[in-house]
């Protein structure tokens, strides 16, 4: 009998995350192994009236082809796919690797070169995302090689996801509407303020321009489980040293040490994974810049799994990525690179908007905002 619980996530993405309306085409992309998950969409998304199609991955054919293809290969854009981003009104993704670090063994340089090739897909994606004409939401289907990773079992491991998701709740709809409420009063407290100083006890001392950028209330509908607020960076200067390990394309790197000047990475280190972190950062003109600046509001999320997903949600946590920006944030920074580093403030960091402390020591200092579950 299926997990009760991914009816219930089916449910969730479908009627809440991407609204599938009738006559939308919807695309669910996963590999095989997270089928049950696939069927119970597919069953949702039939209901909703709209048309369900499984774009089939393989964890297996992207090693071969990592491993396989030549430069021309690596660099082949397939009409199909530009079709594939043009045509679609929703995608439904599920992340369910067998092997967390089956892409490690990579060349850095064939991921670049692979990566830096579909920039254009990726744009368009988030180009049509933030006109509204393409809906899109993200999951986990939990396998054995995230719990791995995490330190689990597996059955405590699907126990931690669906929970950070709210599906152990009566009603899970009704309760991230909750949370989109209280993420809103942090959206709206800090939209149009100019500047953000993150502090933190590891070296952090990072200033970050937010002058006209848009804060965006992450609330189940992008990514989920979900749990975060942000908006684009306009300007970026200081230093920031990553709590977790970042992991890109299956590999860590530990210890990573980035200082901006003028909104622009200017050198960077990290303990393990060094040669890597510079080969992203030089992968092109924009991956030394800011999309993305965070703070994670998951309160239900307390611990590091190696998983960006729950990771950069977690509550007291602000993270920060180099490369891609999204649109309707208000910052258009283009890169075939998104990569998302998260700092911890649980232990003494401060963040201020224009002076102000608003948030210490991993809680929010307001009522009524996001904050540990009672």
């Amino acid at each position: 009998m299926p997990d009760p619980r991914l009816t219930r996530l089916a449910e969730v993405l479908v009627t809440y995350s991407t609204a599938v309306r009738k006559g939308d085409i919807v695309a669910i992309a996963a590999d095989p192994v997270a089928f049950p998950l696939i069927a119970a969409t597919y069953e949702a998304v039939l209901a909703a009236g709209g048309h369900p199609f499984w774009q089939a991955r393989s964890e297996s054919l992207a090693d071969l082809f990592m491993e396989r293809a030549g430069e021309e290969q690596l660099k082949f854009i397939s009409p199909l796919q530009t079709h594939h981003v043009e045509t679609i009104d929703v995608h439904i993704g599920f992340w369910a690797d067998l092997n967390t670090k089956s892409l490690s063994a990579v060349d850095p340089a064939r991921q670049a070169i692979y990566a830096a090739a579909r920039k254009p897909i990726s744009k368009r994606f988030m180009q049509r995302a933030a006109e509204g004409s393409l809906r899109w939401v993200g999951t986990l289907f939990p396998t054995n090689g995230a719990a791995q990773d995490a330190e689990m079992s597996l059955r405590q491991y699907e126990d931690f996801v669906f929970s950070a998701g709210l599906l152990d709740q009566p009603d899970p709809i009704a309760a991230w509407k909750e949370i989109s409420v209280a993420q809103k009063r942090v959206c709206d407290w800090l939209q149009g303020k100019h500047e953000l100083h993150f502090v933190a006890p590891n070296g952090t001392d990072l200033r970050v321009g937010i002058d006209g950028g848009t804060w965006i209330n992450c609330d189940g509908h992008e990514n989920f489980p979900d749990g975060e607020v942000f908006t684009g960076p306009q300007d970026v200067n200081g230093t920031v040293h990553y709590s977790f390990p970042a992991v890109h394309g299956g590999r860590e790197v530990h210890g990573i040490r980035l200082a901006f000047r003028n909104g622009r990475v200017t050198d960077a280190s990290a303990s393990k994974g060094e040669e890597f972190l510079h080969r992203m950062l030089d992968l092109d003109a924009g991956a030394r810049s800011l999309g993305e600046i965070a703070i994670g509001t998951n309160y239900g999320i307390t611990r590091y799994t190696k998983n960006t997903l729950f990771d950069e949600k977690i509550g007291g946590t602000f993270h920060a990525a180099v490369g891609a920006g999204y649109p309707e944030s208000g910052n258009c920074n283009e890169s075939g690179l998104h990569w998302d580093m998260v700092c911890d403030l649980r232990r003494g960091g401060t963040i201020a908007a224009d002076g102000e402390i608003f948030h210490r020591d991993g809680r929010f200092m307001h009522d009524g905002w996001p904050g540990p579950r009672s």
